[in-house]
């Protein structure tokens, strides 16, 4: 079995609907063009209120992905 390296890096995913949907929207576009994704972490999480209402979600992660052979 070979040896793994990993890079990650930084994406903001946005929502109207929720935090699970940014998140999935921030993935969902980065496997257009990043390859081998394995792992994710939540590393902020924020809003944006209008008229005292949650009205946008913001998801901050990390992605690891392999680095090809």
């Amino acid at each position: 079995m070979p040896d793994h390296i990993y890079k990650k890096i930084e994406l903001t995913g946005s929502s109207t609907v929720g935090i699970q949907e940014a998140i999935e929207n921030a993935i969902s576009k980065a496997a257009e063009t990043i390859r081998d994704m394995r792992w994710f972490e939540v590393v902020e999480t924020r809003g944006h209120i209008i008229d005292g209402k949650v009205a946008h979600w913001q998801v901050t992660i990390k992605v690891g992905f392999s680095l090809s052979e």
